[in-house]
């Protein structure tokens, strides 16, 4: 296979960058450097949700999938990115129901907000971003989703303290990414190839991803 074009949909991760309020820091700090060691080696810290990551149903259910298990066909799949209206701060099962089309059913869903181009820290960065609302979330299972991504730092607004949305997505098996890039990049309704996979830790609720979109 040689696809036309790849984009990349992934954060960079960089020290001290704007990540989930409650997380450590991220750290990456030489060990190995040329002029004295003959090679360039890094050390790393941070949490495993930092940056562009996935969400394994294991993260709020106990008897949830792990990071390491999540099946590759989920993971590697056809899918198409969206655009939906927010209301307050939430995306609404009316809202995405406008956008919808039939072929989007049981493929990965990649929910656009523009919310990555407002990284910085600022409250509203950190604190204000859309997400989806509980019946948003219901929707998407409906409609078969296995894998759905959005440009936020969450799945549903900050202020949803309950994690009510990760929870009913997560428990049904669904799998999330957060913090993705560049969907701006991506024409809504087109079909790609999402490859989004997760550095393998074991028993982990979930791990950093390289996510990428193909034309093929």
């Amino acid at each position: 296979m040689s696809p036309k074009k790849i984009y990349d949909l992934s954060v960079t991760l960089q020290p001290y960058m704007p990540i989930w309020p409650t997380n450590p820091m991220v750290e990456i700090k030489p060990v190995g450097i040329m002029s004295r060691d003959g090679y360039n080696v890094e050390t790393i810290s941070f949490a495993t949700h930092t940056g562009t990551h996935i969400d394994a149903p294991y993260h709020f259910d106990e008897y949830g999938v792990t990071v390491d298990k999540i099946d590759l066909h989920v993971l590697v799949n056809k899918g198409y990115c969206i655009s939906p209206k927010t209301k307050g701060k939430e995306i609404t099962a009316e809202a995405l129901k406008e956008v919808w089309k039939p072929e989007y059913d049981g493929k990965t869903i990649l929910i656009r907000t523009g919310w990555d181009k407002k990284r910085a820290f600022t409250k509203e960065f950190l604190y204000d971003f859309p997400g989806l609302s509980l019946d948003g979330a219901e929707f998407i299972i409906s409609h078969g989703v296995k894998l759905v991504g959005i440009d936020t730092l969450g799945i549903e607004p900050y202020d949803h303290t309950d994690f009510r949305v990760h929870k009913k997505l997560l428990s049904s098996g669904i799998v999330v990414i957060e913090d993705l890039a560049n969907l701006d990049q991506l024409e809504p309704g087109k079909e790609y190839l999402i490859v989004a996979l997760p550095i393998k830790v074991g028993r982990g609720s979930g791990a950093m991803a390289r996510v990428i979109a193909m034309e093929e």
